[in-house]
């Protein structure tokens, strides 16, 4: 279980948190993490629920960046894992309403400086979606960190060396280090079974979900992950994992994740942007 206090002792998990605490602490500007995740497959060594990550990561991350962090939304969307029993996907509609009403929830009441945590990359379009509708609405530009994907090469490398590009993809790496870090004992090891040789779809090879080449071009045809590899293995070498990986890559997303919200309490979320006609005028000043 993730330590529930920040810095003097302060509970940074808002579910912790009485409204009347909430309101106090909320007397000091705060930066609010909004982290969204999924119950899907993970390879038959993880479990599926892989949000659990997402909202450790949240905590730690809320506690070392001096902010705050919501209850973790543990459902997201990506309709090819709908083939395994046992995960729970939400419809793109639903997802939008809900990450809407999420948002709005704290928008209602003046919050403004919110950063979604977002652990699960197919919600990045829909995320993308909602951003841009509220923004029109309501004025509140409101980033988004998917933190997977902010593992940096030279990370990457330091900790995979030659086998660095090999080992990422769905089932593999990094979240079988994550958990084996964070949770290990949800971790069967013996369990661990790299991808499998891949099918045709049209006679074609099967590239992913949604990939597949025609004379060399990309071709998009919508597969189930059970239609990838029979263990939903998207991709990555999970043989290649270790709870000292996890702990390196946890560490850097926590600390990614807390310098960028200490950049964003500078900042007043329906203000940030400088068009770039006045951002040459600032150059042309200081020059």
């Amino acid at each position: 279980m993730a330590e529930e206090n920040g810095a003097g002792g302060e509970p940074v998990a808002i579910a912790r948190m009485s409204h009347t605490a909430f309101a106090e602490r909320m007397k000091r500007p705060a930066v609010i993490l909004i982290p969204l995740a999924s119950q899907e497959e993970q390879g038959p060594h993880a479990p599926m629920g892989d949000f659990q990550l997402t909202e450790q990561l949240a905590e730690r991350s809320a506690r070392a960046g001096g902010g705050l962090c919501a209850p973790t939304l543990p459902f997201g969307h990506a309709d090819f894992f709908r083939a395994v029993p046992g995960g729970i996907q939400l419809r793109a509609d639903t997802f939008r309403r809900v990450l809407e009403d999420i948002l709005t929830s704290f928008l209602d009441h003046a919050q403004e400086r919110l950063l979604i945590f977002n652990g699960h990359t197919a919600n990045a379009p829909l995320i993308d979606q909602v951003c841009r509708r509220i923004r029109r609405e309501r004025g509140v530009l409101i980033p988004s960190l998917n933190i997977w994907q902010i593992i940096p090469d030279s990370l990457w490398t330091a900790l995979w060396g030659s086998e660095a590009a090999r080992v990422r993809g769905h089932g593999g790496e990094p979240m079988t280090s994550a958990f084996l870090h964070l949770f290990p004992g949800l971790v069967r090891p013996e369990r661990i079974c790299d991808p499998g040789p891949r099918g045709t779809v049209f006679g074609l090879p099967v590239g992913g979900v949604s990939a597949s080449r025609f004379e060399g071009l990309p071709l998009q045809v919508p597969l189930d992950c059970t239609e990838v590899d029979a263990n939903g293995m998207l991709g990555g070498l999970a043989s290649r994992a270790s709870a000292q990986k996890g702990r390196a890559i946890s560490e850097h997303i926590v600390g990614h994740t807390a310098r960028l919200m200490r950049h964003l309490m500078a900042f007043d979320p329906r203000k940030a942007v400088i068009p770039p006609s006045a951002a040459a005028g600032e150059g042309e000043n200081r020059a």
